[in-house]
């Protein structure tokens, strides 16, 4: 079995996600259902996120998911949102040349159509479905997906979150009145017409997105304050330059404008809230980069471009965030085609800042990163404040009182976690069944429990066992949680 398989029947089998859907109807390709376990991971992930973003002044809001032809007309996506395609010549499939190089060990970034057709032929690259040829030809196709407003108002599903998040800019401006920079997020949907969707989420057709947006005026780039509380912060750098001859460095964020690798102050304190957001979420740094893109790589609005890439087990370097600088492209756009002044004070154009987190991709990328298979048990070492189910509850036999213990415990820590009851088997069986699910404490009641209202908490990934007075309970596992404290520390032993 490979290891995608592998992976793919652990987060089936465990509720993590499933489809494609509607799975009953034979599946769509790029449609998967969140279960119970896959949607509290996701909301963890998404509340962690949002977390940083507000501690770092952004605002959150909510824009709609649809919207008129005309708005896409402005942003360019209308007739330029594409990807390329190479269609097979035996059973006409057609899939992303720049994935199909990727997944055989090449570098797609930078080339040109006519090098990507050298490289498919030179390694005999075939058909993933039919094992076929490919056509000697690579076209363009539209991303976006259509739909309708009313009887005939031709519309389309948003392909990104960004371009809904723009166009409140005047109540923006009001709100923050009229100071600059002005900071805003966007954690939602998001659709794109994928051309050749697998991998379960990582190249999905629905997914989600958590996009920050920074409004500044040209000046302030080089001028912005909290730069100053990240420019020491070293994270691993790949620029474009150093990409066919070079491995990413780390480097502290002034010694990289210095370098000119990056272009301004706010674009590098861009770069350090968001490695910093990454390894708050328990990513380890040493499967994190950034890579910057080619020139000619780069979106035609933007002025830089940089992907965050997580390595993962299965998949190699995925890309789960992308750091661009739109430069005053967006909201001129709009402002010709609304025929509104889209401007600062004094006709000051508006320049953007991005950063876009595929809260998806994550998630897939951390089940990937932690999930283990050990001699005796799967476990799945997720940071526990991440992990789906923080606590299980388990009375280590099914009389003698232990179960009415153990679920007056269970009632009272249910207020403050996510927390699971289990009584149905031996107590291994049961360790072994939350070791799988991520979970990273479990609490036995066992006789001694009657005897000195003391438990046993069990830590997932070393196995080791404490004990604790019940009354202290609550506020030890808030701190383990928060990793406050060490678990060895969590409580004494009761000969």
């Amino acid at each position: 079995m490979s290891e995608e398989v592998e992976l793919q029947s652990f987060i089936l089998k465990n509720g993590f996600i499933w489809g494609p859907e509607p799975e009953i109807y034979g599946g769509t390709s790029g449609f998967y259902t969140y279960g119970p376990l896959g949607k509290l991971l996701k909301n963890n992930i998404e509340n962690e996120l949002r977390k940083q973003l507000i501690l770092n002044k952004f605002y959150e809001v909510e824009c709609p998911t649809i919207l008129p032809r005309i708005v896409w007309e402005a942003s360019g996506h209308y007739k330029g949102f594409n990807d390329l395609v190479i269609k097979c010549s035996k059973c006409k499939k057609v899939f992303r040349p720049d994935k199909l190089i990727e997944e055989n060990k090449g570098k797609p970034e930078g080339m040109s159509k006519k090098e990507m057709l050298e490289f498919i032929q030179k390694h005999h690259i075939v058909c993933p479905s039919c094992k076929g040829r490919f056509q000697q030809k690579i076209e363009e196709a539209t991303l976006m997906m259509k739909t309708r407003i009313g009887i005939d108002e031709e519309a389309y599903c948003r392909p990104e979150t960004a371009t809904t998040t723009y166009l409140p800019f005047q109540r923006y401006y009001d709100f923050f009145r009229k100071k600059t920079p002005m900071r805003v997020f966007q954690i939602g949907k998001a659709y794109r017409n994928e051309i050749s969707p697998r991998q379960n989420v990582l190249r999905g057709r629905e997914f989600t997105q958590a996009e920050a947006q920074v409004f500044l005026t040209q000046e302030e780039k080089n001028n912005y304050k909290e730069y100053e509380e990240v420019k020491d912060l070293k994270i691993p750098l790949w620029p474009y330059k150093e990409q066919k001859k070079g491995k990413p460095k780390k480097m502290s964020l002034k010694n990289a404008l210095t370098k000119k690798y990056l272009q301004n102050k706010a674009y590098a304190w861009c770069l350090g809230i968001t490695y910093t957001s990454l390894i708050n979420l328990g990513i380890p740094e040493n499967k994190i980069r950034f890579r910057q893109h080619y020139p000619k790589e780069r979106a035609h609005y933007a002025l830089d471009a940089w992907d965050v890439e997580v390595l993962t087990p299965t998949y190699g370097w995925v890309e789960v965030c992308g750091v661009h600088d739109r430069g005053d492209y967006d909201l001129t756009q709009h402002s010709i085609k609304s025929g509104k002044k889209l401007v600062f004070e004094g006709k000051k154009k508006p320049h953007v800042l991005e950063i876009a987190y595929g809260s998806d991709r994550i998630l897939l990328s951390l089940i990937n990163i932690f999930l283990e298979k050990e001699k005796e048990r799967i476990v799945l070492r997720l940071p526990s404040h991440i992990s789906p189910i923080k606590v299980s509850i388990m009375p280590l036999v099914r009389k003698d009182g232990l179960p009415q213990i153990a679920k007056k415990i269970y009632a009272d820590l249910r207020e403050e976690f996510i927390i699971n009851y289990d009584e149905t088997g031996s107590v291994g069986r049961m360790y072994r069944r939350m070791d799988e699910k991520g979970t990273p404490y479990c609490i036995t009641i066992d006789y001694d429990t009657k005897k000195d209202n003391s438990v046993t908490i069990r830590e997932r990934d070393s196995m080791k066992q404490v004990r604790i007075k019940i009354k202290d309970l609550k506020e030890t596992l808030k701190k383990l949680i928060k990793q406050e404290i060490e678990f060895e520390k969590a409580g004494k032993k009761f000969n």
